[in-house]
């Protein structure tokens, strides 16, 4: 493939703020990363989010916050009233996690539930919801199932991985996910995303948004590569 503009990138990177241990500082240094480089997003912890809106206001980049992370296991009453806190903080896109227990054991009416809830909410205020399936977890049938869901209570991305599970991202699932989804759903490929090659990869298996906590130094190796430096 042909390399990307630094800006075309830049445009499709959520940076996550999600490891345990990151605090108010993590949040201040991703914005100023943000508001430079013009990415999509910077998602954060629900309880940053007011921090996270602020900071990037009038800026062009959005204020994603993760629900029900990172193993799923709220109701789906839980993650709507997360999701209805963050909008109302200033989160303009949801990454939301599955019940993966239930999923597993075949019950997918608590997953078509959780799933139309949150898309629900978040479409009401204009925001962006992305369903995450925690790939490692699951086989292939498992995935296309889930996929298959989402899409139909119209989530806007499906998204593979929390980045905290036992693998993220890999080649595989985006493929398999962009089969499933088709084009006009957006898929989001998430952990493990830390040099170019593996963003360029993701990219060309079908990902449309990557979530990474490495955007400086990819977009920073991509300048490299451009001989932009």
């Amino acid at each position: 493939m042909n390399l990307p503009t630094v800006r075309e990138l830049a445009s499709i990177i959520d940076h996550a703020v999600l490891k345990p241990t990151q605090t108010e500082r993590d949040v201040v240094d991703a914005c100023m990363i943000a508001r430079r480089e013009h990415i999509a997003t910077v998602c954060v912890k629900p309880f940053y989010v007011p921090d996270c809106a602020r900071l990037l206001k009038d800026s062009g980049v959005g204020t994603s916050t993760v629900i029900g992370f990172p193993h799923g296991g709220q109701s789906p009453e839980v993650k709507v009233s997360t999701a209805l806190g963050a909008l109302k903080d200033g989160a303009t896109e949801l990454d939301m996690v599955i019940n993966i227990g239930a999923l597993i054991e075949k019950d997918y009416a608590t997953i078509e539930k959780e799933i139309a809830s949150v898309v629900g909410v978040g479409h009401a205020s204009n925001a962006l919801v992305k369903v995450i399936l925690e790939t490692a977890y699951l086989d292939d049938a498992q995935k296309a199932i889930a996929a298959q869901i989402a899409v139909a209570a119209e989530a806007d991305f499906v998204k593979t991985s929390t980045g905290f599970g036992p693998e993220g991202a890999t080649v595989e699932d985006v493929r398999l996910l962009r089969q499933i989804v088709g084009p006009k759903v957006g898929v989001k490929a998430s952990g493990g995303i830390r040099t170019l090659d593996d963003a360029l990869a993701m990219i060309e298996a079908g990902a449309n948004r990557l979530g990474t906590s490495s955007t400086q130094q990819i977009l920073d190796e991509l300048r490299q590569r451009r001989g932009e430096v």
